[in-house]
């Protein structure tokens, strides 16, 4: 039988999106999975996402990497789960759900949705640089001209270094615009590449950003459009932090399933 999919994207970092509730995908294959996310021989997209029941609450986000694993917590990916499950009629501007780091609440207004995020606590320095989970691990450098980085070699020495290389990490940099404004871009682990947009790591950017004293809440900027982050802090622990950003259709369509890819 073939899929019936979505595709999403939120500030450029894209997803397939596919309505589970009848539990027929084959979440175990990472092999078809990654497939899917090819840009080459498949739909194409940073991540693979799964919306299913729930007793408890509106539905279940369900996130695997591009390459076919499951995934840790995806910010932009779960905004446009909350899209998704309004154009499912699951919800109507208001949801509560379950992904892979507990749970979430999300309100939509018209084109923007506003998701809570986890409390953050335990943020680590190493030298000039910050280590923080904010759902999924990042690591966090403030550098000058990001725009000129090559974040893919800079990225990937972070991630496969000694101490990140079994688990991974996503490493984000950083260059501050203004008193409110600050610029990001990430390599993500996973994509195992740079990516337009990654919710977290915005989010991780500016909770560091306020530790270095930019107020809340902070505009994010990012290669793929803009977000904003607001949190209460208190040190180097972070409560009420909201993600705060687009998620749009972009098309549908069906795939064909083959039994091993």
């Amino acid at each position: 039988m073939p899929l019936s999919f979505y595709k999403y994207q939120g500030t450029g970092n894209d997803f397939v999106m596919v309505d589970n509730r009848k539990l027929t995908f084959p979440a175990e294959d990472e092999q078809m999975i990654k497939h899917l996310c090819d840009r080459r021989t498949g739909i194409g997209a940073d991540g693979l996402i799964l919306l299913q029941d729930h007793d408890e609450y509106d539905f279940e986000m369900v996130y695997f990497n591009a390459d076919g694993r499951l995934g840790s917590m995806c910010g932009n990916g779960a905004r446009c789960t909350v899209r998704f499950a309004k154009q499912l009629g699951v919800i109507e501007d208001v949801a509560y759900f379950l992904a892979a780091d507990g749970e979430h609440q999300a309100t939509i207004e018209r084109e923007q949705i506003q998701l809570k995020m986890g409390d953050v606590t335990g943020v680590e320095r190493i030298d000039q640089d910050f280590y923080l989970n904010t759902g999924s691990p990042h690591y966090v450098r403030f550098v000058d001209n990001v725009r000129d980085l090559d974040v893919y070699a800079e990225g990937r020495a972070v991630r496969y270094n000694d101490r990140f290389e079994a688990k991974g990490t996503n490493v984000n940099f950083v260059e501050r615009l203004s008193e409110d404004t600050i610029y990001v871009r990430t390599y993500e682990r996973g994509v195992e590449d740079e990516t337009l947009s990654c919710g977290t790591g915005v989010t991780a950017c500016a909770l560091v950003a306020g530790m270095r004293g930019m107020e809340s809440p902070v505009r994010v900027k990012t290669p793929g459009g803009n977000l904003q982050v607001s949190f209460e802090q208190h040190g180097d622990s972070f409560r009420y932090v909201y993600l705060t950003g687009p998620a749009k259709l972009v098309f549908t369509g069906t795939v064909p399933l083959p039994e091993k890819v």
